[in-house]
């Protein structure tokens, strides 16, 4: 193995501009929360029971027919 100073790995390094947008995203993010915090947690039952209801309608329509493999046979 070549034990030359300059093929060290250097750790992570990235550009300047991908920094400068994880720290906007980031305070953006922040103050995003702190002022919708009531709104989002007011929200969240209803969006626990519709995630719930998508989830059993992808999920539980196996069993009556719906689809091209079961259900009655009018051909």
């Amino acid at each position: 193995m070549d034990t030359n100073e300059n093929n060290k790995p250097r750790g992570l390094q990235l550009p300047r501009n991908q920094i400068a947008l994880a720290v906007f995203l980031v305070i953006g993010g922040y103050f995003l929360w702190t002022e919708h915090q009531a709104h989002l947690l007011g929200a969240l039952p209803l969006i626990l029971i519709l995630a719930v209801c998508i989830g059993m309608h992808f999920f539980m329509h196996g069993g009556h027919g719906h689809g091209p493999h079961g259900g009655s046979s009018d051909s």
